[in-house]
């Protein structure tokens, strides 16, 4: 398995999790894990968000696993609800279990975390 890389498992599990955290929160949620190929992380996370059905309702979560790059970009109806502080917990959460070599089990945990702040 690439580094990086989530198993069919996994996939299922973080599918899952981004449902029962729209389904509480206000926002969509939207995942990208995949190499960003010399891009800016920010500007790279920001351009997806854009392309988001909804960017303003959106949360788009970015990670670069080989670059150690996550990013979390959020649009303007769900900043009045989930702060930059906030959403920075939650990329720290996710980035201790990245360490630790966990990438599915860190971006489940932020999802929660962003979902819970985003109500």
């Amino acid at each position: 398995m690439a580094v990086g890389s989530l198993t069919s498992a996994e996939q299922a599990t973080l599918d899952a999790t981004i449902r029962a955290a729209e389904q509480r929160g206000r926002a969509e949620i939207s995942v990208f894990v995949g190499p960003i190929e010399g891009q800016d992380p920010h500007r790279f996370a920001t351009s997806l968000h854009n392309t988001l059905v909804l960017p303003s309702r959106s949360i788009l979560v970015m990670v670069d696993p080989t670059l150690r790059a996550v990013e979390v970009v959020t649009g303007g109806e769900v900043r009045r609800a989930l702060t930059d502080r906030e959403a920075a917990l939650a990329v720290e959460e996710m980035t201790r279990s990245f360490a630790d070599g966990d990438l599915a089990g860190g971006l489940t945990r932020g999802i929660r975390l962003l979902a819970e702040h985003a109500r």
